[in-house]
């Protein structure tokens, strides 16, 4: 591992019916566990909603940065959908993403490319690497 660059926090408080906020900033949220996964509904937000918004930036990140180094005009709207789904083999829940770049500027070719080492060099993509399910979806805009 190499030199720390960065480092931020967190605490939550209440689990999945609590609040969240950032030992950094002012940012906050409540939570509210949906009614599909055996929860009230609510107005707050959720981990796997704030987990997609993150991986979202990071990626859309990544992909600046590939495009850049291959000299490429392309540019990139990410959508991240992280879901929660039953895990049958160990019990629980386990997690599947499904990432899709909606690509302008750039042939359907160049755009896999560029979203495929987007994704090797993502630190989202690095870390759920191997533990969960991701797919990529490229779309042309």
């Amino acid at each position: 591992m190499g030199k720390t660059l960065f480092t931020t926090s967190a605490t939550g408080v209440g689990g999945r019916t609590g609040t969240v906020s950032s030992n950094d900033t002012d940012l906050s949220f409540k939570l509210s566990r949906p009614k599909s996964f055996h929860g009230e509904g609510g107005t707050g937000t959720n981990p796997e909603e704030l987990f997609a918004l993150g991986y979202a930036g990071c990626f859309g990140s990544a992909f600046q940065s590939v495009a850049r180094k291959a000299k490429s005009d392309a540019k990139a709207a990410i959508t991240v959908a992280v879901s929660m789904n039953e895990d049958d083999a160990l019990g629980g829940y386990q997690l599947s993403i499904a990432i899709t770049a909606e690509v302008a500027d750039a042939s359907l070719e160049e755009a896999q490319k560029l979203v495929d080492l987007a994704h090797e060099m993502c630190p989202y993509s690095k870390a759920t690497r191997g533990n969960v399910d991701v797919t990529l979806h490229v779309k042309m805009k």
